[in-house]
């Protein structure tokens, strides 16, 4: 006996329409993704970076996922390579190294997503879309030359050291010595990596002290460790030491006001972000930017005197 296929009926040719035109016109009105991803969730400063950039994302009409690299390339490139995956728009990126992430860049880029990173430089132009930097030369200057002013040009002082690998760390030390090195009564007597960490500033902060109670301040990299050495001085009952830091965290907002720190200079991590988020937006709906590639954004010195014009690392004044 001889057997034939049986035909669809027109009703399941019509359902059959129907599903994958609905599966297409979800697809159309689906918001695109922006990715987000900054060193880490914990740091105050990146973690404003992260939530800038989703609610800017939102605000524009995208959907906005936000992960973290924990400064290590490998990790970095697993999530590149999960944006490809998940046909993301635009990577909004705080890198994990200037040379590291130079092949996730252009891995992404090549996958058709429009990259543009913030707070640190990839060493290579004509990669990114966009590179919108804070101006850490500027900024080291400003509050190296608070902290001369502050120490009347004079005595021994300690440095805290970012994380090595990261390329803002070797910039703020340059800065800093740019202008702590023309004065000849001050001598840097001890310089520890705390890695950006507040623990480790702790400790490494209670070390210095032991071994060189003659220091009248201490200059940090980032305010993480500017507060932690802050902490240290406070439980050593060195209430003397001069103590200053880089970012305008809300923490260290707080110790200036309390006069536990003296000065930090401000790192717009929300204007960073947001221009990046406004600028990828503009790229995808008209095939550019509409700005240069690689953008310079001013630091602003923060003392006891203007702490009030500052808020979550943005300025809210204009004193």
């Amino acid at each position: 006996m001889r057997r034939t296929l049986a035909c669809p009926s027109a009703a399941m040719l019509l359902l059959a329409t129907l599903i994958v035109s609905g599966c297409s016109r979800r697809e159309r009105l689906e918001p695109r993704l922006i990715e987000i991803i900054v060193p880490s969730a914990d740091n105050p400063f990146f973690r404003a970076e992260a939530e800038a950039a989703a609610a800017q994302a939102r605000q524009l009409g995208y959907r906005a996922r936000v992960d973290s690299h924990n400064d290590d390339p490998y990790q970095q490139d697993n999530l590149v390579d999960m944006a490809i995956a998940s046909n993301a728009a635009a990577l909004i990126l705080d890198n994990a190294g200037a040379d590291a992430s130079i092949a996730a860049v252009r891995r992404a880029e090549k996958a058709g997503i429009a990259c543009f990173l913030i707070d640190r430089a990839i060493n290579g132009g004509g990669i990114a879309k966009g590179q919108i930097l804070a101006d850490n030369a500027q900024g080291a200057r400003l509050v190296a030359a608070e902290f001369v002013r502050l120490m009347h040009g004079q005595g021994p002082y300690a440095e805290l050291l970012g994380k090595e690998s990261d390329t803002n760390a070797q910039v703020r030390t340059s800065g800093f010595h740019a202008v702590l090195d023309r004065s000849s009564d001050m001598h840097r007597v001890a310089a520890q990596s705390a890695n950006w960490d507040q623990t480790q500033a702790f400790q490494k902060t209670e070390t210095i002290l032991q071994a060189h109670p003659e220091i009248r301040g201490i200059i940090a990299g980032n305010d993480t460790m500017a507060v932690g050495a802050a902490a240290a001085a406070k439980t050593a009952g060195r209430t003397d030491l001069i103590i200053v830091g880089f970012d305008g965290s809300p923490d260290a907002l707080a110790a200036i006001r309390a006069g536990e720190m003296q000065a930090t200079v401000l790192q717009p991590a929300v204007t960073l972000a947001k221009t990046a988020v406004t600028e990828a937006d503009r790229y995808l709906r008209t095939k550019t930017s509409g700005a240069p590639e690689m953008q310079i954004i001013p630091c602003f010195l923060v003392t006891r005197q203007n702490v009030a014009d500052f808020a979550g690392f943005q300025r809210i004044g204009n004193g």
